[in-house]
């Protein structure tokens, strides 16, 4: 049964391409209709318990199927199949990189996916903010002036002193705690 479930979750761990969403049809498929390890009702039972849980969905779902088919080693065997295809992936190409890097080529494809991801966060932003004022919800009592202060100040410090981020992460933190225990 351990073998199953390994082989069950590399399979969809390696066809799973375009983020959680997008593969779990994949995983529904594999567990409720090819294995029959799940009903339709226990599957969105699962998704439910997913989004309510903090981690990827994908390995979530891994993580409570083999519990829920084979106890704590299930678990393990799940996320591990589920995991497996993308670290093969990820240590291949690590190896191309650093074997090509110096290529002109290779700093385009660099350059490229930094300006992709740095357009995908703006992206994310501009449709968060939109939404925000869409609902009105942008309004001046609801804006929080700590962080109108902190953000630059974060910038400015990673930027000018090169502090490392971790430290401006718990400064940050530890700023907006003392503000809330004293002035709210």
């Amino acid at each position: 049964m351990l073998i199953e479930i390994i082989l069950s979750f590399i399979k969809i761990g390696s066809l799973a391409f375009g983020g959680a969403y997008a593969a779990i049809p994949l995983v529904e498929k594999e567990i409720v209709e090819v294995r029959g390890w799940m009903t339709y009702a226990e599957f969105s039972d699962l998704l439910a318990l997913d989004e309510l849980t903090p981690g990827p969905i994908l390995i979530n779902s891994a993580t409570f199927v083999g519990m829920k088919l084979h106890g704590i080693s299930g678990a393990i065997a799940a996320t591990i199949g589920c995991i497996i295809p993308s670290c093969i992936i990820s240590l291949i190409l690590i190896s191309i990189y650093r074997k090509y890097k110096k290529i002109s080529f290779m700093e385009s494809i660099m350059n490229a996916l930094k300006c992709m991801a740095i357009a995908l966060i703006f992206s994310t932003f501009l449709r968060i903010l939109l939404g925000t004022l869409s609902e009105g919800i942008l309004l001046y009592r609801n804006v929080n002036v700590l962080a109108l202060f902190t953000i630059p100040l974060a910038f400015f410090a990673l930027r000018k002193y090169k502090i490392n981020p971790l430290y401006v992460i718990l400064g940050c933190g530890l700023l907006n705690m003392l503000v809330a225990m004293f002035y709210r």
